[in-house]
């Protein structure tokens, strides 16, 4: 009976173990490019949003109408929104030594709030990050294991009905190389995003850092020290 290589031949060839390692490849590829699309979107829009948030941040008029310009830009507003509640919390607890931040200055509160802000923004930034790295390092070896069972298969399977000519091997083989190749279609696009989105991370990384900067200044001295360049 000649070999069938089409999608149909290649599952009813494999065993309760090759299938498995179809299906799990199968779930990390469509993981992965949910994890792509979302956080690509995500970024993307930042990087349209931010600069024109910011800019109209510090031109607004109040602290309040300040505010609601930086909204869409979430990590900015988170910043922006702490470093407020941080002000507000030291004249509202300057004098109450029951509290430990009362014997801390106003420029401590808003470093300690800018600090937790910048944490919390980064790490729902790189939130998905680890998935495609851990997709990026797994996918191949998977895809090899597959292969090496699928060879064995194929040998144990060729020795049991004594047929060993090159139409009998090549279909097998064949079948089993293909896990090889599936594992590399999961990684390679996982690891290309995963790369390109640490890249833009750390742009977007160093502008939250200097927005901190700036409301650090504003918060504790009155003024804003303008960054000159890109930083």
């Amino acid at each position: 009976m000649p070999y069938s290589f089409d999608f149909g031949g290649f599952w009813a060839q494999g065993d309760f173990v090759a299938h498995a390692v179809a299906l799990l490849l199968a779930v990390l590829s469509i993981a992965s490019w949910s994890v792509i699309l979302a956080k690509g979107w995500q970024i993307f829009r930042l990087r349209q949003s931010s600069p024109q948030a910011l800019e109209a941040f510090w031109e607004a008029t109040s602290l309040d109408d300040a505010m609601d310009k930086v909204e869409a830009a979430a990590p900015f507003a988170l910043l922006a929104k702490r470093s407020a509640e941080a002000v507000a919390h030291y004249g509202s607890h300057a004098k109450d030594e029951a509290h430990l931040d009362a014997h801390l200055s106003v420029s401590e509160l808003v470093t300690r709030a800018l600090r937790q802000g910048i944490n919390r923004a980064g790490s729902h930034l790189e939130s998905g990050l680890t998935f495609l790295a851990s997709v990026g390092s797994t996918a191949p070896f998977i895809g090899l294991f597959g292969t090496v069972w699928g060879i064995y298969h194929a040998l144990a399977r060729i020795g049991a009905t004594g047929q060993a000519s090159l139409d009998k091997v090549a279909g097998p083989v064949g079948e089993a190389l293909i896990m090889t190749a599936a594992g590399l279609f999961v990684a390679i696009p996982a690891v290309l995003a995963y790369n390109a989105f640490t890249r833009a991370l750390r742009v977007i990384s160093a502008d939250l850092d200097g927005f901190a900067h700036d409301l650090h200044t504003y918060f504790t001295m009155g003024g804003r020290t303008r960054p000159t360049g890109k930083e």
